[in-house]
């Protein structure tokens, strides 16, 4: 394998990891208007209190990467969906900022006014990653320099709002089953519902989104020709969305919220899959593509990179590991709640 490859497999592997541990906690929050009242507010936010900063640091650690690894595709793709980025990122600081504020004053109308934040910025954000999936499955008008000639407006397609939708009902899925493992009682209870209609929504928008992507996009299948054990995966996503129904009749919930994990896994690995060998495909000439090879750094800077990854890497997993470790279980409110 050559360090390009490495490296995109890599950002991969960060990718999926975000999506895997930040998609629970933002489907949490896309939970939260459906409290009752504000102590089961305030159970939902204790839920991922802990764990959503560190979530995150995955999708900054993948940033960070693109920018040294793939300097070009990162200019191109952030200067061309500048808007849209923006906008994710305005989502990620007053999601947060709200967390932290909620709490900090005993008003109705203060935290009334936190919580519409703390669910309007987790619902652009995750909008705006499920519809930039999309975009980049589409591909985008590239002039023969590599930069990109489209307003905000033109980015968005059918195929873009099918994705943002998709993403939307499997991070509302993976946050109903994670809520389902900390909460107890009539709360617990009334997940196991949230979880079975994000699943009926999430296995219509996946058969239609499939559908459209195999019918209008050639890149979408094009990798499997040349290599045809991809398809294991497909029937690993297939497996696991059906084991997610199946764990939750039999009241399973790891095991569904396992599932729910390994498939939105999958659709990452899918993503990836598809668009190789290109970083950000031209709509217009497939020679005006950003490659993994046209738009990479020097080989020393990779190796370099390669380094730092391997060295680092086990203390990113071994403190991920800690923090799940030390909170585990049932959330409670107390005085150090939110």
């Amino acid at each position: 394998m050559d360090y390009p490859t490495l490296w995109f497999v890599l950002l991969g592997v960060l990718l999926t990891g975000y999506a895997v541990l930040d998609g629970f906690d933002l489907g949490v929050a896309l939970w939260h208007p459906f409290a009752k009242d504000d102590g089961e507010r305030r159970l939902l936010v204790n839920s991922i209190g802990p764990l959503w900063d560190g979530n995150g640091v995955w999708l900054v650690t993948f940033g960070g990467a693109l920018f040294a690894a793939f300097p070009e595709a990162y200019a191109t793709a952030f200067s061309g969906f500048y808007l849209a980025f923006m906008a994710a990122l305005g989502g990620l600081i007053f999601r947060a900022v709200s967390i932290e504020f909620r709490g900090k004053v005993d008003r109705a109308w203060w935290r009334v006014l936190w919580d519409t934040v703390f669910f309007t910025a987790s619902f652009v954000a995750t909008v705006v990653y499920g519809a930039a999936v999309g975009a980049a499955m589409a591909g985008v008008p590239l002039d023969d320099r590599g930069i990109m000639a489209s307003s905000t407006l033109e980015q968005i397609g059918l195929f873009s709002l099918l994705t943002a939708a998709l993403t939307l009902s499997a991070f509302a899925l993976h946050g109903a089953l994670f809520l389902g493992l900390k909460t107890t009682g009539d709360l617990q209870r009334r997940t196991r519902t949230w979880a079975w209609g994000a699943y009926f929504a999430y296995v219509v928008l996946f058969l239609i989104t499939t559908g459209v992507a195999v019918a209008t996009i050639d890149r979408a299948t094009k990798n499997f020709d040349v290599h045809p054990w991809g398809l294991i995966i497909v029937v690993l996503n297939f497996l696991a969305v059906a084991n997610v129904s199946r764990c939750l009749y039999k009241g399973y919930g790891g095991q569904a919220f396992i599932s729910s994990g390994c498939s939105i896994a999958a659709l990452v690995f899918l993503f990836g899959f598809a668009l190789f060998p290109d970083l950000v495909a031209s709509s217009t000439d497939p020679a005006n593509s950003l490659t993994i090879y046209n738009s990479a750094s020097s080989t020393a800077t990779l190796k370099l990179m390669a380094l730092f990854a391997l060295i680092g890497m086990p203390f990113v997993l071994a403190y991920t590991s800690v923090v799940y470790w030390t909170f585990r279980g049932k959330v409670r409110i107390d005085k150090h709640s939110y």
